[in-house]
């Protein structure tokens, strides 16, 4: 298993077959990763249930409560 660190930097680029991510940890040396548009909604996907799985129509319905 990879040896965990922390991030330093982080960017994201679109290319013409999806996109170009370089990540960086503290110390360490930059990787850069290609990403397929599908990946990319997995990617997506995967932080939205990591932060509570929020979505617009949630939010209309608490506003609406109060």
């Amino acid at each position: 298993m990879a040896k965990l660190q922390l991030l330093e930097t982080f960017s994201l680029q679109e290319t013409e077959d999806g996109y170009r991510l370089l990540v960086s940890a503290v110390g360490g040396e930059a990787l850069y990763v290609s990403i397929t548009p599908d990946q990319m909604d997995d990617i997506i996907e995967s932080l939205e249930a990591a932060m509570g799985g929020e979505s617009d129509d949630e939010g209309v319905e608490e506003d609406e409560a109060f």
